[in-house]
């Protein structure tokens, strides 16, 4: 009877127990499903100058914006393509979840390693016109991101200088190599019909050939323009000062070039592009979008800058009339 009764109590227990391991087991299981992801996000960026790295402060903020645990492994090419393709195909290599393209040869080299990897691109001229999505409305494949053409900046541009620079002849330098460039190139031609402004052109491959550019424009050219090429832009300083020199309005691309020195822009904070494509990434790694659901996104905000100090280092004469359209900075 003892034993009989020794017996029971052992099964007691030994249920009593395989019940607690089990909600044991179970509560372990919970808190591992709990635990938040950590997205591994690989980003490209051909070269360092202000507008591509504030386009980057702003991708990772609006992440951070919306919770997610992200780690960042940020390559920069400097300048080099074939750099620029090894960064892409070792991200691939390391299966990382998503790929940030910040420029256009960025995004090129990532859509070259990868049709499976989500990549979101921004601080693109074209993307139609670069091969990277099949329509600005309908990207297709695995790419889309935000463009850095606003519609409106290369005609607004182009009508300021009509108006309000003495001579036609603009001085342009750009790298032919840059599929952005040359896009950029002939909207500005086709801006320049109907007036009699005509482009002085000249073209460079690297950076260290941009000053004898800027100075093969002088007595040539009565204004310089400076697109957002990723090579000129990123030798600016040697821009400004042949054009500081010799009395050359330059007008920029974009704002951080105005910032830096140049005289005029229409254009845009490159942080909320940056943005932009942050959220859309978001978007991907989140809610389970597609990028060929997500259209291709324009900046929503353009207006002009200009800044006074340059003005006056280039012997240039502010006029009342920009006070209702434009910004100024010291």
């Amino acid at each position: 009877m003892m034993k009989k009764r020794i017996q029971q109590i052992a099964m007691l227990c030994s249920a009593s127990f395989l019940l607690l391991s089990g909600c044991g087991a179970k509560e372990t299981s919970k808190s591992e499903g709990n635990k938040e992801k950590t997205y591994r996000i690989g980003v490209t960026q051909i070269v360092e100058h202000p507008s591509l790295d504030e386009a980057l402060k702003g991708f990772k903020q609006a992440l951070k914006d919306k919770g997610l645990s992200v780690s960042y492994d940020v390559q920069i090419a400097q300048g080099d393509m074939n750099n620029n393709q090894t960064i892409a195909n070792n991200f691939v290599s390391d299966q990382v979840d998503l790929i940030f393209a910040n420029s256009t040869p960025s995004a090129q080299a990532a859509l070259n390693a990868t049709k499976d990897i989500p990549i979101v691109f921004t601080s693109v001229t074209d993307p139609v016109g670069a091969q990277l999505v099949q329509s600005i409305e309908k990207p297709g494949g695995n790419v889309t991101g935000t463009t850095d053409t606003h519609p409106d900046a290369i005609p607004k541009t182009v009508q300021f200088i009509d108006k309000y620079v003495k001579g036609n002849r603009v001085g342009m330098i750009y790298n032919s190599g840059e599929q952005n460039s040359v896009a950029q190139v002939e909207t500005v031609k086709k801006a320049m019909k109907g007036t009699d402004l005509k482009i002085v052109p000249v073209s460079v491959s690297t950076t260290a050939e941009v000053k004898q550019a800027a100075e093969s424009l002088v007595g040539k050219a009565d204004c310089i323009y400076i697109i957002t090429d990723n090579t000129v832009v990123s030798a600016l300083e040697s821009v400004i000062q042949v054009a500081s020199d010799h009395d050359i309005p330059l007008f920029a691309g974009e704002l951080d070039s105005v910032k830096r020195g140049g005289f005029a822009a229409y254009g845009f904070d490159y942080y909320d592009i940056g943005y932009e494509a942050g959220e859309m990434a978001v978007q991907i790694l989140k809610d389970d979008k597609k990028p060929s659901d997500l259209p291709v996104q324009y900046p929503k905000k353009l207006k002009l800058l200009i800044n006074k100090k340059a003005a006056k280092d280039m012997g240039i004469e502010l006029n009342p009339e920009w006070d209702s359209i434009a910004e100024y900075i010291e």
